[in-house]
């Protein structure tokens, strides 16, 4: 037995590719995948009206729905409601089309790596506060020893793009050793728009990093509209299709960490 989960991010419904969100749900329709997962940018301005859009689209799809919020998703044009309840919009989509997730063969574990503000600009980057952390390892606790494949959904990548370089997440570094330490074989995210798949380590613990590239029409690096279609078994291995919706070739690898 193997769960299959089609990993989406970066959606921004207000500037959404339709053509590509038509195809995937296409995918979805012919293909059944166990779940559909979004990580993060939902929205493009966290507007009631893209909002809704989402709502629809992701009710439409007729299968198990799995959301993180991401930096686009807390209100652009109301900053009272930015800083006294940034995630009110977001939790009434959850609500709505989302649902906890696991199979015998996996089980998500959210990591929550957006805020309301903070010491820098533009606030877009991520950061791991120690609250948001804490949940997550607590979960992890619980599923120690669990044999599943154990993948932790996040908006922002947790490492700098190459060893070395400045982590434009906050706290990044510190959360992505503590959670390989407990037992994560995947951190899944979104954010760059570029699709990764790629093992790296921390403070002598590994763990794989997989990110899904853009459903919108908010292109960067060159890359067409994507998302991943992961292949999972029990203890960690996972066979990932990258489909892209351009010229270059569809890519597939297997690792275990």
């Amino acid at each position: 037995m193997t769960t299959r989960l089609f990993h989406t991010s970066d959606i921004h419904f207000g500037i959404e590719d339709r053509a590509a969100l038509a195809r995937v749900a296409e995918a979805v329709e012919r293909e059944r995948p166990d779940a559909v997962i979004c990580t993060g940018d939902l929205t493009q301005r966290a507007k009631h009206r893209e909002y809704r859009a989402a709502a629809q689209w992701f009710a439409s799809l007729g299968v198990p729905v799995w959301l993180d919020p991401g930096n686009h998703d807390m209100p652009y044009y109301s900053p009272w409601e930015r800083f006294t309840d940034p995630y009110r919009r977001y939790r009434r989509l959850d609500d709505q089309v989302g649902a906890g997730f696991e199979s015998d063969d996996v089980v998500l574990v959210p990591l929550k790596t957006t805020v309301r503000a903070q010491p820098r600009f533009p606030w877009s980057d991520g950061v791991v506060m120690r609250d948001a952390l804490q949940r997550t390892l607590a979960r992890l606790c619980e599923l120690e020893g669990d044999p599943r494949t154990i993948i932790v959904t996040a908006h922002h990548p947790l490492l700098a793009p190459r060893d070395g370089g400045d982590n434009p997440t906050i706290g990044g570094d510190r959360a992505f050793a503590a959670i390989a330490g407990a037992g994560a074989d995947i951190v899944m995210s979104g954010h760059i728009h570029r699709p990764i798949d790629e093992v790296r380590t921390r403070d002598g613990h590994s763990a794989r990093m997989i990110g899904a590239g853009t459903l919108s029409t908010r292109l960067r690096h060159g890359e067409p509209p994507s998302y991943q279609v992961l292949t999972c078994e029990r203890g960690g291995t996972v066979s990932v299709d990258l489909r892209r919706f351009g010229p270059a070739p569809v890519q597939k690898t297997q690792l275990r960490v």
